[in-house]
């Protein structure tokens, strides 16, 4: 049961990096967000989800 969760946090890590690489941060802001997240994944996933970049819509 144990590897469910592992894979669960892992598909989750890999959404997150790509939102990360899609997101309107710089370059160096990505790096450090995914580095976050790939050593430490679950605590990197949960800082991300609350305080990391969001994209920001195009005003009109």
């Amino acid at each position: 049961m144990s590897y469910v969760i592992g894979i669960a946090i892992l598909l989750l890590d890999i959404w997150a990096i790509l939102n990360v690489l899609q997101s309107s941060a710089s370059t160096p802001a990505k790096l450090a967000w995914s580095a976050g997240i790939v050593f430490f994944p679950l605590l990197g996933l949960i800082v991300w989800y609350l305080a990391g970049p969001k994209s920001r819509p195009a005003l009109t």
